[in-house]
């Protein structure tokens, strides 16, 4: 009686070990199956080229030079008294910079104010002679010679006022040069006298500089192989040339910051500098916080025409090896084909592409994935992507 129960559970539990190893072999079988079939192509974002008539940028180097530049120096000989201004500010025109002693020149004023005195005495004597030699002449009390020599005498002293008052003007002058005041308005440079210093009018000692900052010159200059190809571009109308306002100089500083204030160009050379082989430019620039410093070097963005006909497309759909610049088209099948492009100008995130490209292509942004020639690919737009350009508070 046991031994018929425990034969009954054995041939049980053998049959539902046969049921669960048949289970776990269908299950393998069908991994199997599906691993054994092909996966389908993998999906590659893809941005539209578009068309777009992109300013073409020259980037330059330059360099900062003051709007106006006065020399301060002495006009007058003596001894420096007082410097009358703090190096670096920023001071008016008309604002006294240095006082020179002023004694010796007063007294030339003095002595210019006495010869006048005196000459204007024998310009009244003169005339008072005159006057009475013209009667007694009339009644030839008085001979022609002596009327014709008081009237000679008269015009001589009224001669020696002119020249005496010519004089008493000049020493005036000369004094108002002992306070030396700045020419023009803008930022003061440091002094090379001290007080109690010698200065010579004949050596024009130099005393200080002043210098217009705001607004300042940018100068720098095109290669003119450049030039030259502009032209070509703008003769076949694969440019257009802009004008005035429209041409946009931007500068790009020392640190790699661009300059918040646009510049405008003033002028072109009309010329090429033989020993350089450029063309010389100027552009003025605003600069009323008084960042810019004459003398940097800065690099300079040149925007004086239109590329017609150019194409963007986003930066990640570009790529670069040494043999240039070149992006993945997805074709009408969906397999892919490289393009050589020419893309020298990238405004934001997006390469402005010149050759190669006519608009309206499907170009492939590569992700994780290593793309190649003649793949097949699943091909999804590319989403929007969030302005990560930081915003001016």
């Amino acid at each position: 009686m046991m031994f018929s129960v425990l034969f009954r559970r054995y041939r049980s539990s053998r049959w539902l070990l046969c049921a669960c190893a048949l289970a776990v072999l269908q299950a393998c079988g069908k991994h199997a199956d599906e691993a054994a079939k092909p996966a389908g192509p993998p999906e590659v974002e893809f941005a539209v080229a578009q068309p777009s008539d992109a300013p073409l940028v020259t980037e330059l180097p330059g360099r900062l030079e003051p709007y106006r530049t006065a020399e301060v120096r002495a006009r007058v000989d003596g001894i420096v008294l007082k410097r009358a201004y703090e190096e670096g500010q920023v001071v008016k025109a008309g604002q006294v910079l240095f006082r020179i002693d002023p004694a010796p020149l007063k007294a030339q004023v003095d002595a210019a104010q006495g010869a006048l005195a005196r000459a204007q005495a024998q310009l009244a004597i003169a005339r008072d002679k005159a006057a009475r030699y013209k009667g007694l002449a009339a009644t030839r009390a008085v001979s022609e010679l002596e009327y014709a020599e008081a009237q000679a005498a008269e015009r001589q002293a009224a001669a020696d006022v002119v020249s005496s008052r010519a004089a008493l003007e000049t020493a005036q002058l000369r004094l108002g040069y002992a306070t030396v005041t700045a020419p023009i308005a803008g930022r003061s440079r440091r002094a090379q006298v001290t007080e109690g210093a010698l200065v010579k009018e004949d050596a024009a000692t130099p005393l200080t500089t002043v210098e217009q900052i705001d607004p300042i010159y940018v100068d720098f200059a095109q290669p003119a192989a450049e030039v030259l190809a502009l032209q070509r571009a703008l003769k076949k109308g694969q440019a257009a040339a802009l004008s005035g306002q429209d041409i946009g100089v931007q500068v790009i500083l020392s640190d790699g910051v661009a300059y918040e204030r646009p510049g405008r160009l003033l002028f072109s050379d009309l010329a090429v500098d033989r020993a350089t082989d450029n063309v010389s430019m100027r552009a003025v620039l605003p600069n009323p916080d008084g960042l810019l410093l004459p003398g940097m070097y800065v690099r300079v963005k040149l925007s004086h025409a239109v590329q017609q006909g150019a194409v963007t497309v986003p930066k990640g759909a570009l790529q670069r090896d040494r043999q240039g610049a070149s992006v993945f088209v997805v074709q009408a099948d969906n397999t892919l084909a490289v393009r050589p492009v020419a893309a020298q100008t990238l405004a934001g995130d997006q390469w402005l592409v010149t050759s190669g490209l006519s608009g309206g292509e499907r170009l492939a942004i590569p992700g994780m994935q290593t793309l190649e020639a003649g793949m097949a690919v699943k091909p999804v737009p590319a989403a929007p992507r969030a302005d990560t350009t930081p915003k001016k508070g």
